[in-house]
């Protein structure tokens, strides 16, 4: 295959694309590429991470991974979630690797395909997913791939870890941007509710309905509708949730009118599923229905480099932007274990900002309990690691002791949902009293 053919083949592909050979120099472009990066492209003398990177060294040489190298050892293609610098600053990008072979399936090089990852940011837009540690990086990989999709998707991840924003970022990628996006919180629902929630009900369906009621399902035609903690619907409910999922008809409460709605399914849970199925709690055919891409959120403690630039982001968008941290206070942070996520580190930095009297935000300006920590109180990780769930515990109890706050108050100084609170409480066995 001769470069005049490749040319003309990526010339008809709409993403930005390169040929390359081993040595990384670009041997074929697209005008799509071209547009991206403000560095011209020189054919034959211009190498790829030259012209992404602004480096004069490959990838792997400067601590990322090199999806052509993976490529080489493989013979298969790869893909990657790298920084690139682009005519509009750092961007995300999802690149992948695909090896060429002539007629005799010798390798002669490999085409890099990229594509803008637009719901994650490297310069803390505000609504945007941040972050760039290796677990971040692959759940960005994961959410990109799964959006353009209509596949239904199961979240699972500790509270606070973000579950909504990521379901946001599915919706907004997909094709149904533009339609309604719907949140149904499952948590504390009962049968009856349920039911007229999701499909509404007609005028005396019931006492207290004076007037017909469309439900979300109604709202969410043409869009996308997303169960944040599925796992809390009761299972007399679940079948008509599976029967919703398979057909995409229902009727509202109090009629005998088929309706039916298209919409695409998104799921969230705290709670591991598989582990409820085998209990009976949850059922199985209606789990391996909503888990056709299950996407793993990984604990902020997973993501623990991405703690600073996520500090650093809530402070800029706090009320009081102008101040930063000490790097003492930033270290103190980085070691502390947030059993409540990243909503409990925003939560710590909206303290911090405003108790701190100067500009500069010091240790001493960050709440007390995280001082508690067994980590923070030998300055490392500890040789004898304590579990999260250990750590949790120790962290509630002490939370409740040292505060008269009322259980309202006491969840929003730990970043976590009332509801989310009092079923810690239970979990460990601990009495607010």
């Amino acid at each position: 295959m001769n470069i005049s053919v490749i040319q003309s083949t990526i010339d008809a592909i709409e993403k930005p694309v390169i040929f390359i050979n081993t040595d990384y120099t670009i041997k074929a472009v697209n005008q799509a590429y071209r547009d991206v990066y403000h560095k011209e492209v020189i054919l034959g003398t211009s190498r790829c991470y030259e012209i992404s990177h602004n480096s004069h060294q490959p990838c792997d040489k400067a601590g990322e991974s090199c999806p052509m190298q993976t490529c080489i050892n493989t013979g298969k293609s790869s893909s990657v979630v790298h920084v690139h610098h682009t005519e509009k600053g750092k961007q995300f990008c999802d690149i992948l690797m695909k090896p060429i072979t002539d007629d005799d399936g010798i390798t002669i090089g490999y085409l890099e395909i990229l594509e803008d990852i637009k719901f994650a940011s490297t310069n803390m837009q505000k609504n945007k997913m941040i972050g760039n540690s290796k677990p971040f990086l692959h759940l960005l990989k994961q959410v990109n791939r799964a959006a353009k999709s209509n596949i239904s998707v199961l979240l699972q991840g500790q509270t606070g870890t973000g579950k909504e924003l990521v379901a946001k970022a599915l919706h907004n990628q997909s094709q149904r941007s533009e339609k309604p996006f719907v949140i149904i919180e499952c948590t504390g629902l009962n049968e009856n509710l349920f039911e007229s929630e999701l499909f509404g009900h007609d005028k005396g369906a019931f006492t207290g309905a004076t007037q017909s009621k469309n439900g979300l399902i109604d709202l969410a035609n043409g869009g996308t509708v997303f169960f944040d903690e599925i796992g809390d619907v009761p299972l007399n409910m679940q079948v008509k949730l599976l029967r919703l999922l398979e057909t995409k008809s229902y009727r509202a409460v109090g009629s005998l009118k088929q309706k039916s709605s298209d919409f695409r399914f998104l799921a969230a849970s705290h709670k591991n599923l598989l582990e409820m199925v085998k209990k009976g709690e949850f059922r199985e055919d209606l789990y391996y229905r909503i888990a056709g891409f299950p996407i793993h959120l990984p604990s902020l403690n997973e993501r623990a480099s991405d703690i600073t630039l996520l500090a650093q982001y809530f402070l800029k968008h706090s009320d009081n932007p102008f101040k930063y941290f000490s790097a003492t206070a930033l270290k103190k942070l980085s070691l502390y274990s947030f059993p409540g996520n990243i909503r409990e580190l925003k939560n710590v930095v909206e303290q911090a900002s405003l108790l701190a009297d100067e500009d500069e935000i010091q240790q001493d300006d960050l709440p007390t309990y995280i001082f508690a920590d067994p980590q923070i109180e030998n300055g490392d990780f500890s040789s004898d690691l304590m579990s999260l769930e250990k750590v949790e515990k120790q962290h509630l109890i002490k939370s409740i002791r040292n505060s008269d706050l009322s259980a309202e108050l006491l969840a929003d100084k730990l970043g976590i949902g009332v509801r989310t609170f009092y079923r810690k409480l239970q979990k460990y066995g601990i009495n607010i009293k």
